[in-house]
């Protein structure tokens, strides 16, 4: 059973105010986006494709030497929903996508695959979605019943409301932090280091 890693990566990420995008910024010794995308390479995910927007060949440089297929989003400023109708068109042939976001780049591919193996064991299943401490997080595996309704939000809508209201999410326990902590501000990434 397939299941595709979508990294959402096409957004101005205008709250950290860096010129030429957020996604490059360093996380550790590498570009966030660099970050997402090797974990989910290192998953079990049958391929990654990483959908770009603004800063598009920025972030095709910062990833460059990486085994993915680059979706170009040309309506990125219309908001994340362009972005996902994008990713799942081209992961149609799967039974299941990843859906990663580029600023979190703590999420490690211990935790997609505990996503992946849940969707293995229950393929019907409308999606699966990381908890910590009793809060749901990112990334969500969807399941292939879902693409069509995914596809069909607008602006900057993502998935989140689509699921709540939606019987057959699986919630995993996971001992993972990062699931919660994207990166919106240079505070974000401070903390996210360990800084005050």
């Amino acid at each position: 059973m397939s299941v595709a890693a979508i990294v959402l990566a096409a957004g101005r990420g205008a709250r950290f105010g860096a010129a030429r995008g957020k996604l490059l910024a360093d996380y550790r010794g590498c570009p966030l986006a660099r970050c997402a995308v090797r974990a989910a390479l290192a998953s079990k995910a049958s391929k990654t494709i990483v959908v770009t927007g603004h800063a598009r060949g920025d972030v095709e440089q910062a990833l460059a030497g990486l085994p993915v297929n680059f979706a170009h989003n040309p309506d990125f400023a219309s908001g994340v929903a362009s972005s996902l109708r994008v990713g799942l068109a081209r992961a149609a042939d799967c039974a299941g996508a990843l859906i990663l976001l580029a600023d979190m780049p703590g999420v490690g591919s211990a935790t997609l695959d505990l996503l992946i193996a849940a969707f293995e064991r229950a393929p019907a299943c409308a999606a699966v979605a990381p908890v910590y401490q009793g809060r749901r997080g990112n990334p969500v595996l969807l399941g292939g019943s879902l693409f069509a309704s995914v596809a069909s939000l607008t602006g900057d809508e993502g998935a989140r409301g689509l699921l709540r209201a939606r019987d057959g999410v699986i919630e995993i326990a996971v001992d993972d932090e990062s699931v919660l902590m994207d990166i919106d501000t240079r505070e974000d990434l401070t903390r996210a280091l360990g800084g005050a």
